[in-house]
């Protein structure tokens, strides 16, 4: 009742679509590992084993691998660090945050009739975090070319400066709001003050550096609610399939700051501005998975699983402000703030994300330990935004896939076991998304961990260390530099299991 009420008081803008990028349906496709503090310690490489809560997230049939009943809960601490690195300039931020990682419980049913081939059925139910957005990101550094002007620039040529404009404000659409801003900030002037005039030039004065900062402040997660179904035939060959609910609620607020050491007109220019923008988006998405695993030997086993593309329903609303400094060689500073007080709530639009299969191949030490192995492979190239129809979209998802590719994901995991405690360590590598490989990199990780059977009870601890590097455009349009930036993740995970 509390957001109806701001909307209300601020103001409501509705429209067909808002500028989608190909890094936010990037964000969405992407999974974090996460889950149980034995799954993590092992690098997820559970497909093929089974037999954990968060197994079920990668092969369903790994419920049926259970023998009794089984109930968990898993806590993390997540740090992330942002080191950046714009035109030479060093700099960095952090974030740290503790979550509910991971629930569920897994409920077996045997059959004890010695003729029935069919030995048990499990069903679980699982939550987890499948992704942290928390994080913070800083950069810094004096841009030798190119100013924030072009952004403006590149949404304002060819549109009416009537269309721009135009009152009331709020119901004009994404790409005239940009230019509105630009015209009133004035940092873009049209060549002709007429309505019809489609053609603008800057007022940033050129022939000298820019000194630029960019603050993005994320928040918020990507969660799924797995309902899992799964049996056994006589213990050998096992099946499963998880129906899937997705939840997702992200908040970006970024900042852009720029101040230009270039010399003084005799008219006035800008000489320093904040742009401000709030990304608020939420929703929910179904996926299914299906699994098997096959013990080949009492000791060897492989696993194959298969999930859909997961269909989102995304809502989006926008606000932006933008204040700036003009000055003419000579004369005072003058200052011009444009703030709407608008957020801009836009229709319901689909994007369905990429599937995923998953080979898997085990080998148990009876009792002693287990190594495992697990690749998937995912193409980010079949991300796209619906409906398809929409103009918009249909550029977008051009761009989709001209820039991503098909990937993989290697994890590898191994366990030793000294009576009731075990040790385990995993490695994982996962390829970047994007074909020049740059603007997101390969990741690479690294995690170990311990486990203390009591019985009835079992404590987990697991610790992973994430290292990737990328270079997004701080905006996707006319004005793209970058700073690059490489983000260590450390977690710290701790999960409580309970046998019923």
């Amino acid at each position: 009742m509390k957001k109806i009420l701001f909307l209300l008081i601020t103001g409501l803008s509705v429209s067909v679509s808002h500028s989608q990028e190909v890094s936010d349906a990037v964000r969405y496709a992407q999974d974090n590992l996460t889950g149980t503090a034995r799954f993590r310690a092992m690098s997820g490489a559970f497909g093929a084993v089974g037999g954990d809560l968060s197994s079920i997230s990668v092969n369903p049939a790994g419920s049926a691998i259970f023998s009794n009943n089984q109930v968990g809960i898993t806590l993390s601490n997540q740090n992330i660090k942002n080191n950046s690195n714009y035109f030479g300039t060093q700099t960095s931020d952090k974030e740290n945050s503790f979550i509910l990682n991971q629930a569920g419980g897994v409920f077996v049913f045997k059959d004890h009739n010695p003729n029935n081939n069919w030995k048990k059925i499990a069903l679980g139910i699982s939550y987890e975090n499948t992704n942290n957005f928390n994080n913070d990101v800083f950069s810094a550094g004096t841009n030798p070319t190119n100013s924030i002007d072009k952004y403006f620039l590149a949404y304002a040529n060819g549109i009416p400066l009537g269309d721009i404009t135009q009152i009331p404000y709020r119901d004009q659409f994404y790409d005239e709001q940009q230019a509105y801003f630009g015209y009133k900030g004035f940092v873009i002037n049209p060549l002709t003050d007429t309505n019809s005039n489609t053609q603008y030039t800057s007022n940033v004065p050129a022939g000298g550096n820019y000194y630029q900062e960019n603050e993005i402040y994320s928040r918020g997660y990507n969660s799924k609610l797995s309902f899992n179904i799964a049996t056994s035939y006589k213990d050998r060959i096992y099946f499963g399939a998880n129906l899937n609910v997705h939840i997702t609620d992200f908040r970006r607020s970024s900042s852009f700051y720029e101040d230009n050491s270039n010399p003084l007109q005799p008219t006035a220019t800008i000489s320093n501005l904040r742009f401000n923008n709030e990304l608020y988006t939420y929703g929910n998405g179904f996926s299914f998975q299906l699994g098997a695993i096959a013990k080949v030997t009492e000791s060897f086993r492989l696993g194959l699983a298969y999930e859909s593309n997961t269909w989102y329903e995304l809502y989006d609303e926008v606000s932006q402000s933008i204040r700036t400094t003009t000055q003419a060689a000579g004369g005072p500073e003058n200052y011009a703030t444009v703030n709407p007080d608008i957020i801009n709530v836009y229709d319901s639009y689909t994007l369905q994300t990429p599937g995923k299969t998953t080979f898997s191949a085990a080998y148990i030490f009876g009792k002693s330990g287990l190594i495992s192995i697990d690749y998937a492979i995912k193409d980010y190239g079949n991300t796209k935004y619906k409906p398809t129809s929409d103009a918009g979209f249909r550029g977008v998802n051009n761009d989709i896939s001209n820039q991503l590719t098909n990937t993989g994901e290697l994890r590898v995991g191994a366990e030793y076991k000294i009576k009731q405690l075990s040790l385990r360590g995993g490695y994982r590598f996962e390829g970047s998304p994007y074909k020049n490989g740059t603007t997101i990199g390969d990741l690479n990780s690294y995690s170990g961990g311990l486990g203390y059977n009591f019985g009835g009870t079992k404590v987990d601890l697991a610790y992973s260390y994430l290292e990737r590097k990328s270079n997004q455009g701080f905006f996707a349009t006319g004005f793209t530099d970058g700073a690059n930036i490489t983000s260590k993740l450390n977690n710290v995970s701790l999960t409580l299991l309970f046998e019923l």
